[in-house]
């Protein structure tokens, strides 16, 4: 009897070592791949880094139903605005990798770091890719009752008119200011340039005549161009978009120098479980495949990308791409950020 007790008292000391043995592996190993498996399990958050109502919050609202729906929970969109979007990209790599903090950034995020010398990250070191959205056509346009009638008209104005021209845009760094760099390097003329804290604002203070001109996303304008709210000159694609078929391209307007598209891509902090990764870019592809986000999209004067460029791998590659490209446009401009 007392050889049984022995042998079962040695048998509860080793199941209670292999049970604190499975809890320290599952500790060590296995915690991401349970907070993966569960995930989502409350809201997640969508940082915006420009200002409501302009083209990368219209993007963003119009995704986060869909893919709300998919994930099975409630998507939080907040704007943190500020800096040419650094301000919000900066608080997403300072974020959790848990999936919980997403960013959704334009072509800012590939020009940062050639603008800002402390930016603080490092969009390929800080940050996991989780697919392209879409890729915005801009257009150059003016206040109702600007003079120029033509892209070639708006050229020799400005040229005559140099000091006395406004040109407005989001601050240093968005895209609206990176077409404007485009602009006056293709024109040679330095301009009047005024920042805003998002264009939303600045194209409000356009349709009020407060400003002469500026560049902005098809997302933002089409609908004050349809209603003669602004005048536009030219869209800065190789073709003509679907939403605004009478008006030309800037190659078609007389000066193939001016292009330039902005793209739309979602973020998280980088060290997120790659099944978190996943499970947001699957339900990005999920969304950009909704009819309603297609046809929103086409009155906006864009389309969703393929599902290929809705991938991770895509969207680094691009990244990387797009740093290299902006780097050298950047510094022959010799702009700098404070």
């Amino acid at each position: 009897m007392r050889t049984t007790s022995r042998h079962r008292a040695a048998a509860r000391i080793t199941a209670a070592i292999a049970a604190m043995s499975l809890v320290s592996a599952c500790a060590d190993t296995g915690g991401d791949s349970g907070s993966a498996e569960n995930y989502p399990d409350r809201n997640i958050t969508f940082i915006v880094p420009f200002s409501a109502g302009g083209p990368t919050d219209t993007v963003t609202r119009l995704l986060a139903e869909p893919m709300a729906k998919d994930l099975g929970t409630k998507i939080v969109v907040q704007n943190v605005e500020g800096a040419g979007g650094t301000l919000g990209a900066g608080e997403v790599a300072r974020a959790e990798s848990d999936g919980y903090t997403v960013l959704m950034h334009h072509i800012g995020m590939s020009t940062a770091p050639a603008l800002y010398q402390n930016l603080g990250y490092a969009p390929l070191e800080d940050f996991e890719t989780v697919g392209l959205v879409t890729e915005v056509p801009m257009t150059v346009v003016a206040r109702k009752d600007f003079a120029p009638a033509t892209l070639q008209e708006l050229v020799s104005h400005v040229k005559a008119n140099a000091g006395t021209v406004t040109l407005a845009n989001a601050g240093i760094g968005a895209a609206s200011h990176l077409c404007g760099l485009l602009f006056q390097a293709a024109t040679g003329v330095q301009l009047q340039e005024v920042p805003y804290q998002g264009t939303g604002p600045a194209l409000t203070d356009l349709v009020g005549g407060q400003v002469d001109f500026m560049c902005d996303q098809t997302t933002n304008t089409s609908g004050q161009i349809s209603a003669g709210q602004v005048k536009a000159y030219a869209v800065t694609t190789p073709e003509r978009v679907q939403s605004l078929p009478d008006l030309p391209t800037t190659a078609e307007a007389g000066m193939p120098e001016l292009q330039v598209s902005v793209w739309h891509g979602l973020y998280v902090p980088a060290g997120t479980p790659q099944e978190i990764v996943q499970k947001l870019s699957d339900a990005l592809q999920k969304a950009l495949t909704d009819q309603g986000v297609i046809d929103q999209m086409a009155k906006l004067g864009t389309a969703p990308v393929t599902a290929q460029d809705a991938t991770p791998q895509a969207h680094r590659a691009h990244l990387d791409e797009q740093l290299k490209t902006w780097a050298k446009i950047i510094a022959d401009a010799g702009v700098k950020a404070s």
